[in-house]
This record gives structure tokens, C-alpha cells and sequence, in this order.
């Protein structure tokens, strides 16, 4: 029997496993709202993106293609939805009172569940400047369950060393990163897969004690492990996608992807955003 008989017998048979596959990206788009400059609740230097810029974001957003996109620094559904339009995306956002929350952009007719916001993040308690929630989510498919929840954590403690630093940035990165293990725990006593991404604005490899302390809580895998991001000259990763349980055998192997802008220079990374968008394929059991 030839190779390409039984290749046929096998397709054919009751129980053969199939896959789907998911693009899963995370994407900051830096101050992405509708307000005005001048608006109370932006920074005074911060200027706004006007409907050209939207619509260069909006272009890049279709390249993409993706499944699922985790948004960071986005003003709710409305200011999202210039970007990534209803007919062609569900939106999900937590329910956080800040202009720079995190959420979901999701394919229509990708099933999913809203999970509870990931609140624990929000370690200052401060209501008036109260760090950003986790936004969590459970994608439905033929084969099972993946758990997303998108991030974007605190930043200024991009590479210090986590247990050594002063820093007040690196102690609400610290008590983040309980936060997050707390949640890879529940997700590992369930038995759920599960992928983590987003902005953790550090920056991780082998010897950083941050990737190391998500690490014991379970196995991981990386998408960014051993690479350097290309975005606007290059340099290391803030973005990343990281799986744990079953999702760590589902993401594929150099599967990263990031995408760069054609548009060059200060300005244009002042007009469109400071990251890139940074993608992973995952081959989930049918």
C-alpha cells in the first residue's frame, strides 16, 4: 500500500484528527481615541490620531487578517471599531475607566465567552490613576477550549532585575506578576489551555527573573523566545504571546510574525503607533 492510499484510509477514518487553525496577534495602538487634544483625560502631549491616520491603522488591520487581536491603549469599542470594523470584528473590552484600556477584536463567527476581567492587575487601587485590567476571554472551537486574557502591565521596570530594583514600577510589576500566576494556576488546575499576550512592557529572555517566575507556576513556550523585534530599528520585545498546557503544543513553531510599517520616520510613528503588531499561528484539534 502506497504512502498516499493510507494517507487517504487515514482522512477517511471515524476519530482521524483534523485542526483549525487560529492567527493570534496582540497589538498596541498607542492612544487610540476619539477625544480631542486638549480632553481632561489626555495627557497634555498627547495628540490624537485623526481619521487618515485611522484609516492607515484600518488597512494594516485587514493585512493582518488575524482571529483574535488583543488591543492595548485603545478607548473602548467605539474608538476600536475605526479600526476594526463591526461588520468584519466583535469587540470586547474590560470594563476599566481609562482611556488606555486592553480588549479583544475577534473574526465574526469566532465563538467565544467574556470572562470576568482580570482586575487583580489594577494593584494601586487608586481611582485616580488605577493601572489596566486584564481583559479575558474563552474561544469555543469544534475540537475544545483556548483561554486568552490580554495584558498590558505596568511599565518603567522594562529590564531591571525584578527581585533587586527599587523601583516603585518594578513593586507594581512584582505584585502584577502574583497576580498573573494566580490565574496560570486556575487555568492549569481546570486543565484549560491557554495563552497570555500582550504589553508587558519588559523585556524577556533566558535570564529574566520575570519570564522565570511565570514559569514555575507551569511550562510555558514563547513565541519571541531567541528573536528581536524589527519594529521601527529594531530591538527587544515588550509584545508577546505566551502559551501554557495544551496551547504550548498548538503554537507553531516559527510562526512569528510582526508587522512592520511602510511608513518611516518620527512622524509617522508618532501618527500611527509605537508597536507593531506581533502574531503567532496555533493549530488547534478539530
Amino acid at each position: 500500500m502506497t504512502c498516499r492510499i493510507l494517507l487517504i484510509i487515514l482522512l477517511l477514518c471515524p476519530g482521524f484528527a483534523s485542526a483549525a487553525e487560529l492567527k493570534l496577534t496582540t497589538w498596541n495602538l498607542e492612544w487610540l481615541t476619539l477625544r480631542q487634544a486638549g480632553d481632561r483625560a489626555l495627557p497634555p502631549d498627547v495628540q490624537p490620531k485623526g481619521p487618515d491616520d485611522r484609516a492607515v491603522l484600518r488597512r494594516y488591520a485587514e493585512e493582518l487578517a488575524a482571529d483574535v487581536v488583543a488591543l492595548q491603549e485603545v478607548d473602548g469599542p467605539e474608538a476600536a471599531a475605526t479600526v476594526f470594523p463591526p461588520n468584519r470584528y466583535v469587540l470586547h473590552f474590560t470594563r476599566d475607566r481609562v482611556v488606555q484600556r486592553v480588549g479583544f477584536a475577534l473574526r465574526q463567527g469566532l465563538r467565544f465567552t467574556a470572562n470576568p476581567d482580570l482586575v487583580a492587575l489594577n494593584v494601586t487601587q487608586s481611582a485616580t490613576r488605577p493601572l489596566r485590567a486584564g481583559a479575558d476571554i474563552t474561544v469555543e472551537q469544534p475540537g475544545g477550549r483556548l483561554r486568552i486574557l490580554a495584558v498590558h502591565l505596568k511599565t518603567g521596570c522594562r529590564e531591571d532585575k525584578l527581585d533587586r530594583s527599587a523601583r516603585p514600577q518594578c513593586d507594581q510589576l512584582r505584585q502584577q506578576l502574583v497576580a498573573l500566576q494566580g490565574w496560570i494556576a486556575q487555568r492549569r488546575q481546570e486543565g484549560v489551555p491557554f495563552v497570555l499576550m500582550g504589553d508587558f512592557n519588559r523585556w524577556m529572555d533566558a535570564r529574566d527573573g520575570f519570564y522565570a517566575a511565570l514559569q514555575s507556576t507551569g511550562p510555558l513556550a514563547r513565541a519571541t523566545d531567541g528573536h528581536s523585534s524589527p519594529c521601527w530599528g529594531g530591538g527587544g520585545f515588550v509584545d508577546h504571546i505566551i502559551a501554557g498546557g495544551a496551547a504550548r503544543f498548538w503554537m507553531q513553531p516559527d510562526s512569528l510574525r510582526v508587522t512592520v510599517y511602510r511608513e518611516t520616520g518620527a512622524a509617522a510613528k508618532a501618527r500611527l503607533s509605537d508597536h507593531c503588531p506581533v502574531s503567532a499561528r496555533f493549530l488547534l484539534p478539530d
